[in-house]
């Protein structure tokens, strides 16, 4: 056999459970701004489903390569996706958001006006 497996970099493991975490809303917790709670249902379901399939990751939005913000149209309005990383307790900043054992994601929904 040759060559080595390198291990992922931090980069890249933060963007994998980014990503995963976004398509999912499994492994942690997800919060809607005032202005989207008050969206009509269907309105709200499918922005919902527009940052689960969002994947318009550039170095114009992304420049750390995480995925960890986005921007979603739906009927002319715009609305942009962010996730931070806390501690478990969720009393300070994740130590290390490549690390889920250490970090509690949450992923925030705004309308582009609440930004």
């Amino acid at each position: 056999m040759s060559g080595t497996t390198s291990a992922p970099t931090k980069t890249h493991r933060i963007r994998l459970l980014n990503d995963n975490f976004r398509s999912t809303f499994v492994g942690g917790q997800v919060v809607m701004t005032a202005g989207v709670n008050e969206l009509p249902l269907d309105l709200k379901a499918r922005l919902l489903l527009a940052v689960q399939r969002f994947d318009a990751f550039d170095a114009d939005n992304d420049p750390h390569q995480e995925h960890d913000f986005g921007s979603v149209e739906i009927d002319g309005e715009s609305y942009f996706f962010k996730v931070d990383y806390y501690s478990l307790d969720m009393q300070t900043g994740s130590e290390d958001p490549a690390d889920p054992e250490t970090t509690t994601r949450v992923l925030t929904i705004m309308r582009a006006d609440e930004y």
